[in-house]
């Protein structure tokens, strides 16, 4: 989920209500909410919390955040940073304490979870099916185009307005035969790179745009090693020869990895389409000769979100597609 989200709990004893937050695809409460679910003290919530991470059965790093919180003190309305715990840890807590309302509040989350999260995956296969419809469109109307240049004498006015578009569209037309006829290839791109990324310049990037974003505490939080993975296998070489060699087929496939390796505990596509558009802006690649974006920013959601969504069979396929898309021809 993009934006938190607020569902209020009602325990089953009709007494107890709690306001549940929802964010980064988990249920989070804090340590009074926790005394409120569970019915023990403060001292006892805590005791339960520090010994899970003492005993190292969870990562507190990736179950624990801090959001802003308005609280009432006295008369005013004070703004705070607070600790949530996320499900994994209510579900820990409600284990070693044998809690009965523990139980009934995971199956009541894990519910509003699974709503959520298919109604998050609806939304984009719907734009993405939008998208896929508007190019068979497009298809369609120069199929018709063709039609009626055929069949019809035109008007000088009609010629020059069809032709336009015919020739507007040719290349990316030109991209979805290939693509069809399972003949798209890899040709006119920018040879090898001028600005190799690293894994640190690309974390500190990370660290900037994090700012944009709220200072949200799980945007760009690493969960493993996986990222720096990511950045460096784009620079793999067999028998002294890159696997990726230009500037177009290096930023396709770090646009891949990020997407589909997860990295992040918040902001993988974010990120992964921010680095996308750093590397090729490093490269100068990002704008063409009359400083034209060669990546629309429409194309460029829609080729993320297809990266997520597909399979790791249809790696080569995207890949492809992205490099066409951005090369010297686009």
């Amino acid at each position: 989920m993009n934006n938190s989200e607020i569902k209020i709990y009602n325990a089953e004893d009709g007494k107890t209500e709690i306001q549940v937050k929802l964010d980064n695809d988990t249920v989070w409460l804090n340590l009074m909410q926790l005394t409120e679910l569970f019915h023990r003290d403060k001292s006892v919530i805590s005791r339960h919390i520090n010994n899970i991470f003492k005993e190292k059965e969870l990562d507190l790093e990736a179950t624990v955040a801090k959001f802003a919180t308005v609280q009432l003190e006295g008369e005013r309305e004070v703004e705070r940073n607070i600790e949530f715990f996320n499900l994994d840890i209510i579900i820990s807590v409600g284990y070693r304490i044998k809690s009965k309302r523990g139980t009934q509040f995971r199956i009541w989350a894990n519910k509003i979870l699974k709503d959520y999260l298919i109604k998050g995956f609806s939304i984009n296969e719907q734009r993405l099916r939008q998208q896929n419809e508007q190019l068979r469109e497009l298809q369609e109307s120069v199929k018709l185009l063709g039609n009626v240049l055929k069949y019809k004498d035109l008007s000088g006015d009609e010629s020059t307005g069809l032709l336009k578009i015919i020739s507007d569209y040719a290349y990316a037309l030109d991209i979805l035969d290939q693509y069809d006829y399972q003949k798209l290839d890899i040709t006119e791109t920018s040879g090898k790179e001028t600005y190799q990324l690293t894994y640190e310049e690309a974390i500190s990037q990370i660290r900037k745009v994090k700012v944009t974003f709220r200072n949200n505490e799980l945007f760009g939080r690493e969960k493993d090693d996986s990222f720096q993975s990511s950045v460096s296998t784009i620079y793999q070489t067999f028998n002294g020869a890159d696997l990726y060699p230009s500037i177009e087929e290096k930023a396709a496939n770090l646009l891949y990895f990020i997407t589909k390796n997860h990295s992040f505990s918040d902001g993988n596509k974010r990120i992964a389409a921010f680095l996308f558009l750093y590397f090729m802006e490093k490269n100068g690649i990002l704008f063409d000769e009359y400083g034209n974006k060669r990546i629309a920013d429409n194309a460029l959601v829609a080729l993320t979100l297809m990266i997520a969504v597909s399979s790791p069979e249809e790696k080569e396929i995207m890949t492809k597609v992205i490099v066409n898309l951005i090369n010297k021809k686009n």
